[in-house]
């Protein structure tokens, strides 16, 4: 699910957003007054939408906009004289007043968006720290000089082992150092 963050400076506008929101199935995680008040709330979410106005009481938009946290979007809620000035950088747009069909379908299709952006994230493969390469390395020397292995049989032994057991290929290693060296 997708956190939401509603910033506008009058709070009745901003609940009724946020009750807009969960009546069409969005998980609204803040309703804010204040830019602060918002990346103060982002602080605990990895990514997520902010929805916010032009104007806030302690930001203009552009200065929020450059605050986000990594992971996180922006939809602009303005009059269109004021949206032709943030074209061209990468914050969504929708002209007030708006429908409620285009506020549901700017966020459906950021939603997928951030969605893709985790599924792309989670496939590519976590970067080793080398401490933990070292580790991996130890063990698979272990093995091979105390079992007569190649150093790809090895790998594939603790490849199995770490699925077998559910356990990372560091934990397995981690594991296989403890029991041949006691």
């Amino acid at each position: 699910m997708i956190h939401i963050i509603v910033v506008l400076p009058k709070p009745e506008d901003a609940r009724s957003i946020r009750n807009l929101l969960m009546k069409n199935g969005f998980r609204v995680s803040g309703v804010c007054t204040t830019a602060a008040q918002a990346l103060s709330t982002m602080d605990d979410l990895g990514d997520g939408i902010v929805i916010c106005s032009y104007r806030m009481q302690d930001m203009l938009y552009h200065e929020l906009h450059a605050c986000l946290p990594k992971g996180f979007e922006m939809l602009l809620l303005a009059s269109p004289n004021i949206l032709q000035e943030c074209e061209g950088n990468d914050i969504m747009c929708l002209a007030m007043p708006f429908k409620v069909y285009d506020l549901i379908n700017t966020l459906d299709m950021m939603s997928q968006a951030i969605e893709r952006r985790r599924r792309r994230a989670r496939q590519c493969p976590r970067e080793r720290r080398p401490e933990e390469e070292a580790l991996l390395g130890e063990a698979k020397e272990l093995l091979m000089s105390r079992n007569h292995m190649s150093e790809e049989e090895a790998h594939r032994y603790l490849q199995k082992c770490s699925m077998d057991s559910g356990t990372n290929m560091v934990e397995t290693a981690q594991m296989v150092l403890a029991m041949m060296r006691s």
